[in-house]
């Protein structure tokens, strides 16, 4: 079972680790990284996944690949990416209040700014929902936020990559 896991967690680890650097060096650019660090982990989350996939096939497993396990390698690879970013952000922002306020204001602003737009589209009921969900967030909020927005994805990125790495016979 441990081949099975062994690139899996290293590229999910690594993925990770790159999410939160990433977000370290974001936060120095906008005052809110998290939209940023979302389309980076647009670019990592596959990246790693394909990786991981890939050297299965080619080093754990003799060139050989089934559909399950590719998702089996995938999954593994994307849950661990997205919980190690969602856990680094969330302690980041525990250790840093300013930056979870900075982040907290940022969206505020924005939904503020664009408030007309928003009623007219959506209504004013959803305009004071998102409202008051922004005012009561807090950092566990955006780390769980970034997790699943680097799961929800690797789950159909694994599907396509498992699809065209799937190798059964030599």
């Amino acid at each position: 079972m441990n081949k099975y896991f062994s690139t899996a967690y290293q590229f999910g680890s690594l993925g990770g680790v790159f999410s939160i650097i990433s977000f370290i060096l974001l936060t120095w650019l906008n005052p809110d990284p998290t939209n940023l660090n979302l389309v980076f982990g647009y670019l990592i989350t596959p990246i790693a996944i394909f990786l991981a996939i890939k050297y299965f096939k080619g080093y754990s497993n003799e060139g050989l690949l089934s559909f399950s396990e590719g998702m089996t390698v995938g999954f593994v690879t994307y849950v661990l990416l997205g919980l190690i970013s969602g856990l680094g952000i969330w302690l980041i922002l525990l250790i840093s209040p300013s930056l979870f306020e900075e982040i907290q204001s940022s969206k505020m602003d924005v939904l503020l700014d664009n408030k007309e737009m928003i009623v007219s589209q959506v209504g004013a009921e959803s305009f004071q929902t998102t409202l008051k969900s922004i005012k009561e967030m807090n950092p566990i909020d955006i780390g769980l936020n970034d997790s699943l927005w680097k799961i929800i994805p690797g789950l159909f990125f694994t599907i396509i990559i498992s699809i065209i790495l799937r190798k059964q016979t030599k």
